[in-house]
Parts: structure tokens; C-alpha cells; sequence
């Protein structure tokens, strides 16, 4: 029995693993958060155990219970391992193991970490792994003195370092997960708070093909001249920076004679730029998100639609695709050929997966919006449920965690429809494609041309 697993798990594509190992590592945490132990008063419903566990190795945010009140330090403990797990992605622990007891990486192994951490093929995964790993707990461990720093004076020393290590991890992993049942609303004023919680989100999202370049011009340090940049950390780091500073403006200008008005300068600012860092997949918020105006929220869903960067615990289609569609929209209405971007032209294969991963995203958010709205017919979400499910099917899509307040509301069907999307958008879209689609061998025939109008 165990040979047969083994020869059928040596016989899957990659794509087939890394979904597998989402789902399996989903139904672990299931089972322990279903667990007498995991609860505080009655045990947690199967949906609901299913719904958090998938939230969490997903790193997504999204709560049907609150985390504070709900779970006891065993279960939050559950929950904070599954975060860690899904933020760094399931395989990458399990290659991360793999080298530890010595042993190589196959095929499969390197193409998850190729298509996961890095935009051109490396040899060096062995150390790339390392420097993930070293890195990441490095970062959280500092995050985690600077929060306790902060939560010591609130909280006993026990509960503080607990709340600092958890809060340091699940914003850096983008999980957007709170032991407070109105995120950091309560604290928006704090400056230490907000500096170490928004630096841990941008250093998580930013993807680790940029911090691994970093590291290494850092180890390369006595050498005269290192060169530019590599194109795609230029790309990440520009429309980061863009996405951020723009947000931000938004949200600041549309706000600030409504729910920012009556606050201290300091807070509107802090507001606004947490808000537009959280809404690309953190899922904290220090402002009422069911609050904000209509123009506001859908700058939101803008953000959380493109979400983080390549390789990072972030979710959406990634600030690289936006870039490129940028860039190809800028050089098709200067009636350019080529795709070119800071002086770089870019390979149609690019172009191509950029296209297709647009296409694919706006259909996945448009049939999950469909069948939320069709499950919850006749609801009382509010005034405006399309706006809120929206909202919904794009923050589970993007994992970013963020929610109208409906997430509590859902149905059993809509639990179902929100773990499928959280699942996709952690998964990736190029590996679910890469999965349903047949092996099919490659046409060597081409059909006539033939135009046909446009616009």
C-alpha cells in the first residue's frame, strides 16, 4: 500500500503536488482545529474548522469565528503553524527537509522552486532555500521585539510575547490573521505599531526573487561594480512603490472629509497608507473597511485584485503582470512592435502568461462573484450586497483577508465558494491551468490569416 502511494505521487505532475499538499496540509489543520482542545465552550463545525484552516494555509484572513475569542492558545498555535506553513508554501518546507537530512532535489522539486521563488532557472537552490529560510525567521523574530515592545504595556508579559510572535507572522506572511476582533483599529494611532506591522507586510510581499538579489549583492559587497538591478526587481520595486504611494493618496482624498475627518493628522496618514499597503493581501485594517465609501472601496478591490509581488506570501495577479500590461498597453498606443520596459524588451512568452493569467483571474472572481450572489438570494447583507460579495470573492481570490463584514454570514455553499477561491488564489492560476489542461502534442499546421474588426 505504501509502495503504490509512493510510485503515484513519483508519477504526478508538479502541479498536481502542489496542490495536493495545500489540500492535505488544509485537512490536517481541519482535524486539529476540530479538536475539544482547539476551542474555547463548543467544538468548531466541520465547515467552519475547514474554512479557518484554508484561510490560514493560505494565508489569506478570512474568519467565520473570531480568532481571539474563539480558539484557545492551542488552537491559535494551530492556526500560527499553518500561517508559517502557507507562507512560505507547503513544498518549500518539505525541500527544506530534504536538504536538511542530505538528501537531493529531484525534477519536480526544482520546477516548484524555479516557478515559486525565482524568474530564471538558478543552480544554486540549495542555498536560495537556506537564505529563504534564515531570512524570513530573521525578520519575524525582529518584528515580533519591536511588537512586544509595544504590546508590554498593555498585556502581561506571557500574552504579550505570545500576541508580538503571532502578529509578526501573520504579517509577514500577508495573513492578515488578529487576535483583535477590530484588527488594529484600536491602535491606528501607534506609531511603532503601524511602522513594524506595514514594514513587515511590504519586506512579505515584495517576493523573495528580490530579497535573494538583494542578499546577494549584500555577500558581493567588496566587488567594485555589481551592475543594474535585475529587470524583474526593478519592476517590482517601481510598481510596488506606485501602487503603494498611490493607494494611500486615494484613500487620504476620498476620506478625508468623511471617516478620517475628526482624526489627529498622524492617524489620517497612518490610515490611509495602512490601508492601501494592507489591501494588497495583508487583510489588516485600522480603519472600518464597511465604512468606507463607495470610491474607496473600490480602489480596494483594484489593489487587492493585483496584489503582491512573485514569490512572496502574497496572493493576486501579481505587481509584475500589472507592469507588463502597463507597458503594453504604453507601447501598442505608440504603435510599437515590441513590449520593451526600462529599456528591455520582453520575451512573447511573458506577454502570453500575462494575458492569460488577467483572463483568468477576472473569470475565477466573476463565477465565484455569480454563485455568491445566487447562494445568498434574499439575504440581509446590507444595501448593497453585489458591492459587498465583490468585495468578498476578490479579497478571498487576492488572500488578502479584508472583508465588508458578510464573511461571518455566508452560507455553507458560500464557505465553499470562498475556500475555492482562497485555494486558487494561493496556488496560482498557471499551476490550476497547468493542471486541467490535457497533454495535447503541439499543432505543426497554421490556419490562414483573416482580420476582422476591433473596437
Amino acid at each position: 500500500m505504501r509502495d503504490s502511494i509512493r510510485m503515484t505521487i513519483k508519477r504526478m505532475r508538479p502541479g498536481y503536488i502542489v496542490i495536493l499538499s495545500y489540500l492535505v496540509a488544509a485537512s490536517i489543520g481541519t482535524v486539529l482545529l476540530s479538536l475539544p482542545a482547539a476551542s474555547v465552550g463548543d467544538r468548531l463545525e466541520g465547515i467552519d474548522a475547514f474554512f479557518t484552516a484554508t484561510s490560514a494555509i493560505c494565508v489569506t484572513g478570512l474568519v467565520v469565528v473570531d480568532t481571539g475569542t474563539q480558539f484557545t492558545v492551542f488552537g491559535k498555535s494551530v492556526i500560527l503553524a499553518l500561517i508559517q506553513l502557507g507562507g512560505l508554501g507547503v513544498m518549500t518546507f518539505s525541500i527544506f527537509l530534504f536538504l536538511f537530512i542530505g538528501k537531493g532535489l529531484g525534477i519536480r522539486q526544482r520546477w516548484i522552486i524555479t516557478e515559486s521563488f525565482t524568474p530564471t532557472p538558478i543552480r544554486e537552490i540549495s542555498r536560495l532555500i537556506r537564505s529563504i529560510f534564515i531570512f524570513t525567521f530573521s525578520v519575524e523574530a525582529i518584528g515580533a521585539i519591536c511588537l512586544f515592545i509595544f504590546w508590554r504595556r498593555h498585556m502581561p508579559v506571557a500574552s504579550a510575547i505570545f500576541t508580538s510572535v503571532f502578529h509578526s507572522i501573520s504579517a509577514f506572511c500577508n495573513a492578515g490573521f488578529s487576535f483583535f476582533r477590530t484588527s488594529f483599529i484600536s491602535f491606528r494611532g501607534s506609531a511603532i505599531l503601524n511602522i513594524t506591522i506595514l514594514s513587515l507586510i511590504v519586506i512579505g510581499g515584495i517576493g523573495f526573487p528580490v530579497i535573494y538579489e538583494f542578499m546577494a549583492r549584500i555577500r558581493q559587497r567588496r566587488l567594485r561594480r555589481l551592475g543594474p538591478l535585475s529587470l524583474h526587481t526593478r519592476m517590482v520595486l517601481w510598481t510596488t512603490a506606485i501602487l503603494i504611494l498611490a493607494g494611500g493618496l486615494f484613500i487620504f482624498l476620498l476620506e478625508r472629509n468623511r471617516l478620517i475627518a475628526g482624526l489627529p493628522w498622524n492617524e489620517k496618514l497612518f490610515g490611509s497608507l495602512f490601508q492601501s499597503i494592507t489591501a494588497r493581501t495583508a487583510g489588516f485594517n485600522t480603519l472600518n473597511i464597511s465604512t468606507l465609501s463607495k470610491a474607496s472601496l473600490f480602489i480596494l478591490v483594484i489593489l487587492m485584485f493585483f496584489g503582491a509581488s512573485p514569490g512572496s506570501c502574497g496572493g493576486g495577479i501579481k505587481t509584475t503582470s500589472l507592469a507588463v500590461l502597463a507597458a503594453m498597453f504604453k507601447n501598442r498606443i505608440w504603435g510599437k512592435k515590441a513590449v520593451s520596459i526600462f529599456h528591455r524588451s520582453l520575451p512573447m512568452d511573458t506577454i502570453s502568461r500575462t494575458l492569460s493569467i488577467f483572463i483568468l483571474a477576472v473569470i475565477t472572481i466573476s463565477t465565484g462573484l455569480i454563485l455568491l450572489l445566487v447562494l445568498h438570494m434574499g439575504g440581509a447583507e446590507g444595501d448593497e450586497p453585489f458591492l459587498a460579495y465583490l468585495f468578498e470573492a476578490v479579497s478571498a481570490f487576492g488572500t488578502v483577508g479584508l472583508s465588508m463584514g458578510v464573511t461571518s454570514t455566508l452560507t455553507t455553499g458560500g464557505k465553499v465558494v470562498i475556500i475555492f477561491l482562497m485555494l486558487i488564489g494561493r496556488v496560482g492560476l498557471l499551476t490550476i491551468a497547468y493542471v486541467v489542461t490535457a497533454r495535447a502534442p503541439r499543432a505543426t499546421y497554421q490556419y490562414a490569416e483573416e482580420r476582422v474588426m476591433i473596437g
